[in-house]
């Protein structure tokens, strides 16, 4: 089928382009932007009246719960809840339950992303077995599966001699490894960010130094062992000027960078409301601040949802006591032009973030409008207001800090593979 898309407002930050244009697409794939292909005849049309259209988004960090957590949500219901949001490919972590840590837990989630038809998934797998983080997980036979990376997520590794010889095998298989960087001894099982704000609530707090020591135990390994690192999550300014440095110095790592911690701090966390309980903990304005300032640089590839579901169930606990994380897919977008707007960072930057830039990082072929690139489009109205309520989210979790606040950007159109798969209903 032959699509065209009229009168849009093109961002396609891979190939620098930033103006009104039509897109075709034939194929599945993008035909052309700009000019028609010569003999052009469209089977269907679509005018985009002057909205914004974008590749389609890359999350790469989501928890979408399958298998093993279906009471959270599910595949099918999340990747929905996904290109709602504009988002066209995720990747989906190994905390599930059995943990994906062998070829059969792959497949399942392939076949089961596969079936349900909205989004591109992708798989990152344990690092170790069952996240134990002693025994060593079957890297070989996991990139043979097809997944784009291991991580041990938020679990512990037994001692820096197991986590050493993982990034070795990682090494060996040219694997990235996906590195959340957190000294749990440090942690102590805190719940926010050790400061006043903690202090004056009496919730246990997790020290800077939590982040900033393990990030600096895995650069001391990576100048033995030179595997690829990507840091996860990073929360603080003071450990992504350690990793600017040591990029400077020529070590094979990037970062990425939680939505939520470029809006919010431990200043917002004033009612004990769960729905602020995240990990790593929401941090000191200054270091939103200074996370800002950092989002260019050469080492924070990614803004990512870091989108983590629950049943209500999960949050109707003491502070402490509750689950963290925060549903938001369907909040990267119109986060993502409210960045741009407080920062005056240029919008073509701030959407490279969500687009190409983690499509590069895991050497995916997404996140730009090249011609013969898979036809994975969002078109959104910049200007739409809109409230985020329980009705409004897809998403099975509606634990957001952000339920029943005004909103600005919608999407109103995603296209996978040059189908439509979401369109906003009037």
């Amino acid at each position: 089928m032959k699509i065209e898309i009229c009168n849009a407002h093109v961002i396609d930050p891979a190939n620098r382009v930033d103006g009104v244009n039509n897109v075709y697409i034939a194929d599945k794939k993008i035909a052309a932007v700009g000019a028609a292909p010569p003999g052009w005849k469209a089977d269907k049309t679509y005018p985009a009246d002057g909205n914004v259209l974008i590749p389609g988004m890359v999350d790469i960090a989501t928890h979408l719960r399958e298998p093993g957590q279906e009471q959270k949500a599910t595949i099918a219901s999340e990747t929905f809840a996904g290109v709602s949001g504009g988002i066209t490919s995720m990747v989906c972590l190994p905390d599930t339950n059995p943990v994906v840590d062998s070829p059969a837990e792959v497949e399942l989630i392939q076949q089961r992303s596969h079936f349900s038809g909205y989004c591109h998934v992708y798989v990152i797998a344990a690092l170790t077995r069952q996240l134990g983080g002693e025994y060593l997980s079957e890297m070989a036979a996991l990139k043979q599966a097809g997944v784009v990376g291991v991580s041990n997520v938020l679990h512990p590794m037994s001692n820096n001699l197991v986590l050493r010889r993982a990034m070795e095998y990682a090494a060996s298989q040219d694997l990235t490894v996906f590195f959340h960087p957190m000294d749990h001894a440090l942690a102590a099982n805190g719940c926010m960010h050790e400061g006043a704000n903690a202090t004056r609530m009496g919730l246990p707090g997790i020290p800077t130094a939590a982040e900033t020591a393990a990030a600096s135990t895995c650069l001391a390994l990576i100048e033995e062992t030179d595997v690829r690192v990507h840091f996860c999550r990073v929360a603080t300014e003071r450990t992504l000027h350690m990793l600017e440095r040591a990029h400077f110095d020529g070590a094979p790592i990037s970062a990425d960078i939680c939505m939520h911690q470029l809006f919010l701090s431990d200043q917002d966390i004033t009612s004990f409301d769960s729905n602020y309980h995240v990990i790593p903990p929401l941090r000191s304005p200054n270091d939103v601040l200074g996370l800002r300032k950092r989002l260019l640089n050469n080492v924070v590839m990614s803004i990512c949802s870091d989108h983590q579901p629950h049943e209500p169930d999960a949050k109707l606990a003491p502070f402490p006591a509750t689950e963290p994380g925060i549903s938001a897919l369907e909040t990267l977008l119109p986060l993502t032009l409210k960045l741009s707007a407080q920062t005056g960072l240029p919008l073509i930057d701030v959407i490279a973030l969500v687009t190409c830039k983690p499509a590069q990082l895991l050497n995916l072929n997404a996140g730009s409008l090249s011609v013969d690139s898979p036809a994975d489009i969002c078109i959104f109205d910049p200007q739409q207001e809109w409230q985020l309520s329980a009705d409004t989210l897809q998403s099975e979790g509606k634990n957001t800090p952000y339920l029943n606040q005004t909103l600005t950007g919608r999407t109103t159109h995603t296209f996978v593979a040059g189908e439509l798969v979401y369109q906003l209903k009037k």
